[in-house]
C-alpha cells in the first residue's frame, strides 16, 4: 500500500511540475525513478496515464480521473 501512495505522489508531482523531469527535481529523485515508477504504476493499473513529449506531459482520459482519485486519497491519508 506505501508504494502505491508513493507513486501517486510522484505521478501528482509530475503532473503538477508539467513534465517528469520536472517532477523529479522537485522531488529530489533521478529522472530514471520517476519514469520507471510511472510506468509500472501504468501496468499495474493496465492503462496509460499520460502522453509524455519533449514538451511535458499531458494526462490521458483515464489518467486525469486516476490523478482526481490520487488527491483526494492523498489528501485523506495527510489528514488521517
Amino acid at each position: 500500500m506505501a508504494d502505491r501512495l508513493d507513486s501517486m505522489s510522484i505521478l501528482v508531482a509530475a503532473v503538477d511540475a508539467g513534465s517528469l523531469s520536472a517532477g523529479a527535481r522537485q522531488l529530489g529523485l533521478p529522472l530514471a525513478t520517476v519514469s520507471r515508477r510511472i510506468a509500472d504504476l501504468e501496468y499495474s493499473l493496465g492503462t496509460q496515464l499520460m502522453h509524455r513529449s519533449a514538451r511535458g506531459v499531458k494526462l490521458t482520459d483515464p489518467g486525469a480521473a486516476y490523478v482526481a482519485a490520487c488527491r483526494r486519497i492523498l489528501e485523506e491519508v495527510s489528514e488521517a
